[in-house]
């Protein structure tokens, strides 16, 4: 442990990613006992995710799911990493964290991100465009508004009024400069372009303006963490989601995870080779040794007090073990 990890907290989002060969409910139940695994291995959050229309993504409604891996675990922070908040009306998003802080009080996170739908057909279902993402920061200052109570038409948000569940700004593009402004702390992840991501945070501390939610600058590092016995075996874990990413950009739709062995078979198209070797780097992975020693210098470059863990693989039973060599990892960084 040195003076940069020590007090480090470690969490999982998990994005609900259908598995080739499953569906959609068992990609569901999936993140709940994930999220009860993660619990026992001592891990500060678990968060879920937004996505609509998106076959190989179960996780549409992160609220409804959030209540559910609240409801099968104990004491761990449930949260949205994140609710898109263009895509809703904030009084409604204010209204369904009240009601999960009021069910699981103090153990609720209000992650918040700018997105809009993933295609054209997607925003008209939900009655949105484009350039519904242009005025996040004032979406925002109405959602946190509810909490404070009161309005100009005599509305109150019930049961949201007055309580205090913690938001956290998704940091994409603007994002960090909105979280900035708002004095929340931010959730970044850009691990393929360090330098990018160190002047977003660079910017975020020097604009950070303390608030009622955040007296501090509060970062938190996201992005993939695959840890198992030997290289090889690590790399085998990021196969499954650089396939579907490649395929998502050369065919226009996310498939659901296939097995790293079929696609090792696969005869890729030259721009399918390269997006697919692209989305295997800027990760980090390897042996518990290599994946603490790319941690430290992680946490160094940045001074992030939080690591988000996104990984997803077909594999769930590989998965799971490199959470558990994570979490070694992280009580060993941690002196926890």
């Amino acid at each position: 442990m040195t003076s940069v990890t020590a007090g480090i907290r470690f969490s999982v989002l998990d994005r609900s990613r259908v598995r080739e060969g499953h569906g959609d409910a068992e990609a569901l139940r999936d993140t709940v006992a994930l999220a009860v695994e993660v619990e026992r291995l001592g891990y500060h959050r678990f968060w879920v995710s937004e996505h609509h229309g998106v076959p190989g993504v179960a996780g549409s409604a992160p609220t409804v799911l959030a209540a559910a891996v609240a409801s099968a675990t104990r004491a761990i922070r449930v949260g949205t990493g994140g609710v898109m908040l263009p895509n809703h009306r904030p009084l409604v998003v204010a209204e369904q964290f009240g009601v999960l802080e009021s069910l699981f009080p103090g153990r609720i996170d209000m992650g918040l991100g700018r997105s809009v739908g993933f295609t054209d057909g997607v925003r008209r279902a939900l009655g949105r465009g484009k350039d519904d993402a242009d005025d996040f920061a004032g979406q925002l200052d109405e959602l946190l508004g509810w909490f404070r109570g009161g309005s100009p038409t005599g509305v109150r948000a019930r049961p949201a009024e007055g309580l205090a569940v913690p938001p956290f700004v998704l940091a994409m593009n603007e994002g960090a400069a909105v979280a900035a402004r708002a004095g929340l702390p931010m959730v970044i992840g850009d691990l393929r372009d360090r330098e990018r991501m160190r002047r977003g945070i660079d910017r975020y501390r020097a604009d950070f303006r303390p608030s009622v939610w955040a007296r501090e600058p509060y970062v938190v590092v996201s992005g993939t963490v695959a840890v198992a016995d030997s290289p090889e075996a690590a790399r085998r874990l990021l196969i499954p989601e650089a396939w579907s990413m490649a395929y998502s950009r050369t065919h226009g739709t996310f498939p659901p995870l296939p097995p790293a062995e079929r696609v090792e078979s696969l005869t890729m198209t030259a721009k399918e080779r390269g997006f697919y070797e692209r989305g295997l780097g800027g990760h980090i992975a390897g042996t518990e040794e290599q994946v603490a020693d790319e941690l430290e210098i992680l946490l160094k470059e940045t001074g992030a007090q939080e690591v988000l863990v996104t990984t997803s693989t077909h594999d769930r039973g590989a998965l799971l073990d490199s959470h558990r060599r994570l979490a070694k990892i992280a009580k060993a960084l941690t002196g926890s």
